[in-house]
């Protein structure tokens, strides 16, 4: 175990919760439960950081944890106690006008694109009418969420003027929540943001985490929806800048951290918020993998955390190079992978098949609670 005086009193400590078990029974004072859901885990990865660089990193048994505490200097031992109990708490309910969603289990939002260029598919819901259905079609096969956007995000795209990305969402929101289904809004578009609330959605969605539309933060805290912060380094410069990352874990920790803190400041409340680690955006190969095992350090910010790897390019690119409509399996393995690591909420296009996958997860998940051995 790491030695509390061999850490500098400078270091930013982190805590990422590892070495998951498979029930708590018979192991009080031994784990810890992640997230107030269906996971618990028997040790943390406590890594020390300074200057945007790791000096240490090392396993320490949950148990172990408040002694370590107790040798810390007071800023760095309030810092882990911070840390512990935010990763320990249940996450609040997404609750929407008739409709509360909870986070003890993994729930499905499923993507509906307005869009003729989406990456995955653009063009495929060009009239109100059958988009509706798509979304209708997406909450009987078990999307807790629709996702409903009307700008594509993929490398590239064109800015859709707000009018039209209005033009495209509106419609098809308000045949969806005259249904009673929840819906976000994905947009970094202020605009786009009220009509879309006033027609119906609950949740606001934005890859630009508020920063991109001056007005965005207003919008939300005036509403008081639900909130989801995607990382992107630099918003103004859209979604896929590319840049250099030192340690690209702690760096997206440490920015959805000061978003958080930006958006609170602006009068959202912290427990509406939602983080997204941004997988595919701004990223290389090794950043997104880096990104997905190291996930479970973000419940440390105390957020439910949505990921969106589906049908990705690094699916691709790990499985001979195959096209976006071949990548149903890749996309399935990743949303298995979240839920493993407590991921609250899974954007999907392939809704039933993710569904599916998460029952049989769910049932794995109870058996293991009882704590039997057959």
């Amino acid at each position: 175990m790491i030695d509390p005086q061999t850490i500098p009193t400078e270091a930013r400590l982190y805590l990422r919760p590892e070495a998951p078990v498979d029930t708590p029974v018979g192991r009080d004072g031994t784990v810890a439960r992640l997230a107030g859901g269906l996971l618990w885990f028997a040790a943390y990865e406590l890594i020390a950081v300074v200057d945007h660089r790791r000096i240490a990193q090392a396993s320490i048994p949950v148990s172990a944890l408040p002694a370590l505490i107790a040798n810390l200097p007071p800023a760095q031992a309030d810092r882990l106690r911070t840390l512990a109990a935010a990763i320990s708490a249940p996450r609040a309910p997404i609750v929407l006008p008739g409709r509360t969603i909870r986070l003890e289990q993994p729930q499905v939002m499923g993507i509906l694109n307005r869009t003729p260029d989406s990456f995955s598919d653009g063009g495929a819901n060009a009239d109100d009418a059958a988009a509706a259905q798509a979304g209708f079609d997406m909450a009987a096969a078990g999307a807790a969420i629709i996702d409903v956007g009307g700008e594509s995000t993929r490398p590239g795209a064109q800015a859709v003027w707000e009018g039209d990305e209005i033009a495209r969402v509106r419609p098809v929101i308000e045949r969806l929540a005259a249904s009673g289904t929840a819906l976000s809004i994905d947009t970094r578009k202020a605009g786009v943001m009220e009509a879309a609330l006033a027609a119906g959605a609950g949740i606001v969605n934005d890859v630009a985490a508020l920063a991109w539309d001056d007005r965005a933060v207003g919008v939300c805290a005036s509403a008081g929806c639900p909130v989801v912060l995607m990382h992107t380094p630099d918003p103004s410069a859209g979604p896929h800048a590319r840049p250099v990352y030192a340690d690209v874990l702690v760096e997206v920790y440490d920015w959805l951290e000061a978003r958080i803190d930006a958006v609170v400041a602006g009068g959202v409340n912290r427990a509406k918020i939602l983080v997204d680690p941004g997988i595919g955006f701004a990223k290389s190969l090794a950043d997104n993998l880096a990104l997905l095992n190291g996930l479970a350090l973000f419940h440390g910010l105390g957020c439910g955390i949505v990921l969106g790897p589906s049908r990705k390019r690094l699916i691709g690119a790990l499985s001979n190079e195959a096209p976006v409509d071949e990548r149903l399996g890749g996309s399935v393995t990743l949303a298995i992978h979240g839920a493993d690591r407590g991921v609250q909420i899974l954007r999907v296009h392939d809704v039933a098949e993710t569904v599916q996958a998460l029952r049989v997860w769910r049932g794995l998940k109870d058996a293991g609670l009882t704590g039997r051995r057959e």
